[in-house]
């Protein structure tokens, strides 16, 4: 059995903590949590090591941790540091590519390991980090067995 996570955006912590309790992991699609969340099988911690390490020069060890929102039976939900998705919205083609490259060759460490499967990941996370700052939102994670 897998664990599957849910990124989403959120005004803050409160309305996070509500959101999965009027949600099952199965009725969890595009934009039922206001900002066309994405399902994933990536930890949000090694996503915040590789933004962190690829893109601010952040040593592996250095990373923040998660600040957890809700401990729940069935679920958690989790936040991001805001220093995980600012980074993402003001780089360019070749930042991008260096950070997946840096990421790929980061010794003992989690997640994706080919250069290429890391660019396609920050592209996404570049565009979810617009995402969240049009609507003025943090990041947050929702993760479910």
């Amino acid at each position: 059995m897998g664990v599957t996570y849910k990124y989403f955006g959120a005004p803050d912590g409160a309305t996070a903590a509500r959101v999965p309790i009027s949600m099952r992991p199965e009725e969890l699609g595009g934009d039922e949590l206001g900002m066309g969340g994405m399902f994933t099988k990536i930890k949000p911690e090694t996503m915040a090591a590789m933004v962190l390490t690829g893109i601010e020069g952040i040593p592996l060890h250095k990373v923040p941790p998660l600040e957890l929102v809700v401990l729940h039976p069935d679920y958690a939900v989790v936040k991001l540091p805001m220093t995980v998705v600012d980074p993402l919205r003001g780089i360019g083609e070749e930042s991008v590519g260096a950070a997946a490259f840096i990421w790929s060759t980061v010794p003992d460490r989690g997640g994706p390991r080919d250069a290429f499967n890391v660019y396609q990941l920050l592209h996404e996370w570049q565009d979810f980090s617009h995402r969240l700052h049009d609507a003025g939102h943090q990041a947050y994670c929702l993760v479910w067995p």
